[in-house]
């Protein structure tokens, strides 16, 4: 039984980058031999266990060898007698299939140091393009490693746009594209996640409302990657990246169920879409008309979407945005200046006391936006 170092660990290790988990292939063992020295099963569909102290992963070295359709369709060896090259044979990239052994040696069967030094996304063999989801991965990593310089290698670039004209693409569970794309937009350059999609063809399956958005746009993603710059927050990288799919279809909840989006990344999403035309009449709009937009976005009840609504806005719309931000900001500050406890004490109740709230809040509002005129 040899154990090796594998992976995205001993990629990062090169690259110089920190490693946040280390995966381990183990080669002449059986599953029960794991399960006698301590692990657990991590995994029914494959031989992977969690060691008891670190938690980490440990897989059986193992073959896989299609017989289907999708991702799922594969008959999976991982019986002792699975050598370390068969396993890192069976990987997507170069980059990836790097070992090292328990004396610290680096193990390179297949150039992947040359394709870190020369900064390439290449496939290790043409098995490739019968996994699916290595077409969303090979996105996922140009999205993780582009600002060091890395690039989808030409041949490579082939297999994807074979990849995206297959019928396996549509056997993709979309919890397994969301899965993919959550992990992207999270990456330092989330824009390469699609712009990788858009080259090779797969975007106009996968999403084909964002496909049909982007259409002769030179820079369609631009409002994603200004974004990015500014916030990692996970809804405010999908409401940018999805607006122009959003804004093009019948029902934005529709689209979001069918990608899978969760809730917050949904609910941001559909308030832009809903309101950014307010947000862009803010730059001239009357304190009623401000007012009304900040009770329709919960401005008070959830301060943090709000910022969040701003700031996917301003990318959207920034010739208006620096006025209409700075606008609603003020309008925000005379809203919380008039609490309606305070009106209670007064006296006010039901019905009465709603007009008066929204009187003096108006005119606290209309105070407030007078230090701009000032400016």
């Amino acid at each position: 039984m040899k154990t090796y170092l594998v992976g995205g660990a001993v990629r990062d290790q090169l690259l110089g980058l920190p490693v946040h988990e280390c995966d381990w292939v183990v080669v002449g063992a059986t599953g029960q031999q794991m399960l006698d020295a301590g692990f657990r099963a991590a995994d029914v569909d494959f031989p992977v266990f969690l060691h008891s102290g670190t938690g980490e992963e440990y897989a059986l070295a193992r073959t896989e060898t299609k017989t289907g359709t999708g991702y799922k369709g594969f008959e999976v060896d991982a019986s002792p007698t699975v050598t370390l090259e068969q396993d890192l044979a069976r990987r997507d990239l170069t980059i990836n299939a790097l070992a090292e052994d328990e004396k610290g040696q680096l193990i390179d069967l297949f150039g992947g140091q040359r394709d870190l030094e020369a900064r390439q996304l290449r496939h290790i063999t043409p098995a490739f393009v019968e996994d699916p989801v290595r077409l969303l991965r090979v996105a996922r990593f140009a999205a993780h490693l582009g600002e060091l310089g890395f690039e989808v290698a030409p041949d490579t670039q082939v297999l994807l746009q074979q990849m995206a004209r297959s019928s396996d693409l549509q056997h993709l569970r979309p919890e397994r594209i969301w899965q993919e794309m959550r992990k992207a937009l999270l990456e330092p350059q989330p824009w390469l996640f699609f712009e990788v999609l858009l080259r090779c063809g797969a975007l106009d399956r996968l999403i084909p409302e964002l496909a049909a958005a982007t259409n002769g746009d030179s820079t369609p993603f631009a409002a994603l990657h200004k974004v990015a710059e500014q916030s990692d927050e996970l809804a405010v990288r999908f409401a940018a990246a999805l607006y122009p799919a959003a804004k093009i279809v019948v029902s934005t909840e529709v689209l979001c169920n069918r990608l899978r989006a969760e809730k917050g990344c949904s609910d941001l999403l559909d308030l832009v879409v809903r309101l950014g035309p307010d947000f862009v009449a803010a730059e001239t709009a009357e304190a009623r008309c401000l007012l009304q937009l900040l009770e329709r976005v919960k401005a008070q009840q959830q301060a943090g979407r709000f910022q969040h609504f701003l700031l996917v806005c301003a990318v959207l719309w920034p010739d208006e945005a620096k006025v209409a931000a700075q606008r609603l900001r003020l309008a925000l500050l005379g809203m919380n200046d008039v609490a309606a406890r305070d009106l209670l004490a007064e006296g006010h109740q039901g019905a009465k006391l709603g007009i008066e709230l929204a009187q003096r809040r108006i005119r606290s509002i209309e105070k407030r936006l007078k230090s701009i005129a000032h400016d």
